[in-house]
């Protein structure tokens, strides 16, 4: 990682622009299921390394504060990538030499990912203009060293590049569900000129909104990078990235911190929806369906009068924070009376909470993310969602922002 912050004012900058929230294309899949043990937590030798990554299982993704000169919205750190490192914090770097693609734009382009080109070209850019270089250099380094992404794990007919492509889409899919600026201000830590803040200030801040530490770092002082760390289930393709508290501290120190603005114009931000692939999990959205989980795959979710379907999804409307919010849909209130959750005019109101697991931002009642129903719903079949596992079909609801 030395080489990487050396590399920091070198390879970082920004175009001004809104960014655009996009779920990943389905250019790959994996094939890889997502209930198996998570990277390093394995207790035996894992023999399938295109469904299981290691040895560098422990992954960053890195962000970027830069003020001098400054690169970016005023109001967004920027990506520097995703890192393998080992389960014991050491890595590896340029794995595999024969894949060290160049042309990255291009081969976004013609293989179903244009809409993550546009976002890195506004989010992912050189401050010299040499983004491909840039691109490039994030791939060889460290996509290269991803087991999960090992040409021969890759489906049958894959064109040259799909892991590479699949790679990009998952950095800016996950930095996209790390809001790293918005989860400081709404802890009222902005960027000032005269301001200073302790190390626990910010930590626990970023850990207040997203329920996990990062590790900080510090140049002479001012805060320049982040590291969110992670363990996966399944493929970097399509996996649940585990978010987990940084296992080693920054380069920051414990007090004095100074967190300077940028120049240049605030973007629009937008409240990415909730992937049950890839990213962590972010603010609680406004608007939401709400999506049955049963072994991390999608089965339905609640229509507007809160029964578990397969038919077309209610949007409902949330108000408050992750830690206290209340629900109405079309039909009324939302709340759980009994035992079983409903929405109607004659509904009362019910505080819920939300429950950050892997990619998944997850409905809790009393604390609880435990629901459970009579059958699985299919066609035109209902069931009512009961709290709880006392019944026979246990799941989980994710909120997914609309």
């Amino acid at each position: 990682m030395l080489f990487e912050l050396l590399l920091s004012h070198i390879f970082v900058g920004l175009a001004l622009a809104t960014p655009q929230i996009f779920q990943r294309s389905s250019l790959l899949s994996s094939g890889c299921s997502t209930t198996g043990p998570q990277s390093c937590h394995n207790t035996t030798v894992v023999s399938d390394l295109c469904c299981f990554e290691a040895p560098g299982g422990l992954l960053l993704q890195t962000q970027f504060w830069d003020t001098n000169p400054s690169t970016g919205p005023s109001n967004s750190w920027t990506i520097h990538g995703l890192w393998p490192d080992h389960c014991d914090t050491t890595f590896s770097q340029n794995c595999d030499p024969s894949r060290a693609y160049t042309g990255i734009g291009n081969l976004l382009s013609s293989n179903g990912a244009s809409d993550t080109l546009a976002f890195m070209q506004t989010n992912w850019v050189d401050i010299n203009g040499q983004n491909e270089q840039f691109w490039e250099h994030e791939w060889s380094t460290h996509g290269t060293c991803m087991s999960t992404l090992v040409r021969s794990c890759l489906p049958s007919g894959s064109v040259t590049g799909a892991e590479a492509v699949a790679f990009f889409q998952t950095v800016v899919r996950l930095f996209q569900r790390l809001p790293t600026y918005t989860w400081l201000a709404n802890a009222g830590i902005t960027p000032s000129t005269t301001r200073t803040f302790t190390l626990s200030q910010l930590t626990s801040a970023l850990k207040a909104q997203s329920g996990f530490t990062p590790a900080l770092d510090c140049s002479s002082g001012t805060l320049n990078q982040i590291e969110w760390y992670f363990n996966l289930k399944g493929s970097i393709i399509d996996g649940t990235f585990v978010p987990i508290d940084a296992p080693k501290a920054g380069s920051c120190p414990s007090s004095g911190i100074r967190y300077p603005p940028k120049s240049g114009s605030p973007t629009t931000t937008t409240t990415p929806p909730t992937s049950t692939t890839t990213g962590a999990p972010g603010s609680l959205p406004t608007k939401a369906t709400i999506h049955a989980l049963q072994s991390g795959s999608s089965i339905g979710g609640l229509l507007s009068l809160g029964t578990w379907s397969t038919q077309t999804l209610a949007t409902f409307t949330l108000s408050g924070t992750t830690s206290s919010f209340t629900m109405t849909s079309s039909k009324g209130n939302c709340g759980v009376s009994g035992g079983s959750f409903a929405c109607g005019s004659g509904v009362s109101l019910t505080s819920f909470s939300a429950v950050s697991s892997g990619s998944n931002l997850l409905l809790a009642s009393g604390g609880s993310t435990a629901f459970t129903s009579d059958g699985v719903p299919s066609g035109t079949t209902v069931f009512t969602v009961f709290t709880g596992s006392a019944h026979a079909q246990d799941y989980t609801l994710s909120i997914v922002a609309s």
